[in-house]
Formats: C-alpha cells, sequence, structure tokens
C-alpha cells in the first residue's frame, strides 16, 4: 500500500499573510492598471469553485486535459523512460494525474511530489490519491520554484524527474514571463529529465468568453471569492456587492482576461497590508490571464527556453495539447 500521505511546508503561516499582504497592496498601488495576482485565486473556497467550474459545459478545457491523459499516459511514461520522480507544479486536486501515477507504478515504486499553494488542494490531492498502490505523496505547500528546487534535491542517483504542469497554468504568464518561467524550471532540472506541459489552444473567441464568463454564474463568485478571501484575511473592507465579474478579449495579445469592475466610487482599507485606496466607479480591479496558443508556438517555446519536444497530443473536441519536453 502507499505510504500515509505527509506535508511539507516551506514557509510558516505567519510568511504567506506576510507575502500575501505585499502582493496585494503592490498589485493595487500600482500606477494605471489595478492587478491581484491569479494565484490568490484559490483558497479552499476559491479550489471548491474551479472543481465546479470544471464540471461546467461551457468550460471544455479540463475535461480536454484528462481525456488526453486518459488516452496517452502509457505513451507518456513510455517515451520518458525511468526509473522517474514525479513532481506537478499546481497539483490541484489531483484526479488528472491518477493516470499518469498509475502508468508509472506498473513500472516502479513512485514518489510523487504535489507541489501548491493551496493547502486545501493539497490535501483534497492527497485524499484522492492516497490508497494508490506502488504510490508514496509528499505535498509541499509553497510556490513552484521553491518546491520544485526542494523535490530535485530529494532524487536518487539515476533517477528521472518528471515534471507536471497541466492546466495550462503556464497561459496565466504573459509571454515573455512564461518563458522566462519555463527557463527557471529548467535551472533546477538535468539534462534527460522530463517537463509535460499542458497548453490551451486558440478556438472561437464566442465560445472563449462563454467558458470565462458562464451563464451559471460560476466563474463570477469564483473571481469575487479574490475580494472576500482579502476581506477574510487581511481584514479588508471591499464591499462585493459593487464588483462585477468582466471577461475581455485582447485580440493582440491572444489572452483572455478577467477583471472585476467596481460599480460605485469606493475607498476601501486593507489593514494587515496598511493600505487605504480609492477605486473610481467603472476602474477595474485585472485578476487573471490566460493567454491561447497554436500546437507550433508551443514547440518553439520549448527549444527557446532549453528543451527539445519528444511529442505532442492534441484533443479534437476542446483544441488542447499536451507536449513532452525534454532538457537538453
Amino acid at each position: 500500500m502507499a505510504s500515509a500521505p505527509r506535508m511539507a511546508r516551506a514557509s510558516s503561516a505567519a510568511q504567506a499573510v506576510a507575502q500575501f499582504a505585499s502582493d496585494v497592496c503592490t498589485g493595487l498601488i500600482q500606477p494605471g492598471q489595478k492587478e491581484l495576482p491569479s494565484k490568490y485565486l484559490y483558497d479552499e473556497t476559491g479550489t471548491a469553485l474551479f472543481d465546479v467550474i470544471c464540471l461546467l459545459p461551457e468550460y471544455g478545457l479540463s475535461r480536454a486535459g484528462k481525456r488526453l491523459l486518459e488516452r496517452h499516459s502509457a505513451e507518456i511514461v513510455s517515451r520518458a523512460g525511468g526509473p522517474l520522480v514525479v513532481a506537478e507544479l499546481g497539483s490541484g486536486s489531483g484526479q488528472k494525474t491518477r493516470w499518469l501515477l498509475e502508468a508509472v507504478a506498473r513500472r516502479q515504486r513512485v514518489n510523487y511530489y504535489p507541489i501548491d499553494i493551496s493547502s486545501s488542494a493539497l490535501w483534497r490531492c492527497q485524499q484522492e490519491l492516497a490508497h494508490m498502490e506502488m504510490v508514496s505523496i509528499v505535498g509541499f505547500e509553497s510556490a513552484y520554484l521553491e518546491g520544485l528546487e526542494e523535490v530535485a534535491t530529494r532524487r536518487r542517483d539515476g533517477e528521472r524527474l518528471l515534471v507536471l504542469f497541466l492546466g495550462s497554468t503556464i497561459g496565466n504568464f504573459d509571454r515573455p514571463a512564461g518563458d522566462e518561467f519555463l527557463r527557471e524550471v529548467r535551472a533546477r532540472l538535468r539534462e534527460g529529465d522530463i517537463l509535460l506541459l499542458a497548453t490551451d489552444l486558440e478556438k472561437p473567441v464566442a465560445a472563449l468568453k462563454q467558458a470565462y464568463d458562464d451563464p451559471a454564474g460560476v466563474t463570477a463568485a469564483f473571481n469575487k471569492n479574490l475580494l472576500a478571501r482579502i476581506n477574510r484575511e487581511l481584514e479588508a473592507d471591499f464591499d462585493l456587492a459593487h464588483f462585477e465579474h468582466e471577461v475581455r478579449w485582447d485580440e493582440s495579445e491572444r489572452r483572455i482576461e478577467m477583471h472585476l469592475r467596481s460599480t460605485a466610487w469606493q475607498r476601501v482599507t486593507i489593514r494587515k497590508a496598511d493600505l487605504r485606496f480609492y477605486i473610481r466607479e467603472g476602474e477595474t480591479i485585472w485578476t487573471e490571464s490566460s493567454h491561447k496558443y497554436n500546437p507550433e508556438e508551443v514547440v518553439r517555446m520549448g527549444e527557446r527556453t532549453g528543451y527539445r519536444c519528444d511529442a505532442q497530443w492534441i484533443d479534437a473536441e476542446w483544441p488542447f495539447a499536451q507536449s513532452l519536453f525534454f532538457a537538453v
């Protein structure tokens, strides 16, 4: 049987709150467009709401990723070689990872390291996967690169590191920042290590807008929960009744943007950030970007950041790609 799930904390709760407050303050006082980092959307409530979003008929991204893994996990693991240690950046609930872990476990006992800033997501991931035969799980509640660096030090001689970056999270980065992030990942790998990168592909704008602004209002609740989280954890006084969820498509950048638009002039206090600021009627807070790609662009992105693309699989129902890269 798998060993009992464990949790490694890379930072204390106090440090996490201090970093949260600092990031919120930086994003809200910068000149021009106010912003909040999208990673903070995923507290316990946000993670639960996102799980619901993944079930909505308008949001085909998660189902596409799962279909590809269900169909191609055996080939992915065969191409990766081994023996393998598996690390996942942003594991979420871990449901989509089961097929890959099962494919690895048919060949060897495997250590799996989910890395996520959400403690509730890590707990659900471990509950989901803890009873898998031949799989030992140690979760890291930390930022991606910090957790990956720790995982890399734990591998034994001769083991390859298979890094999973699923869910098209790379799309939350601006393209230059995405390149830089992949270079940072590569700097923590050895030649011959593997990265499985998921990317959402270009599709009609109407379908994209509906996916991020569903008629049931779940995505709107997910977006507004970020302000509710700031109220809870940083002692702020955002009035959620005076904010609306807004989705935009930026044609030049090929990205969906999520914003929170203020419907009134407001003064907001965030006590734990020692911040008081004003937001005008009609002004927005930008909370998330989701860049869309074409398949050839994904291959080039890997090549210029230190990888060689060994294979790429594309879902036909909802254009979405899983690309297998080897560190060179």
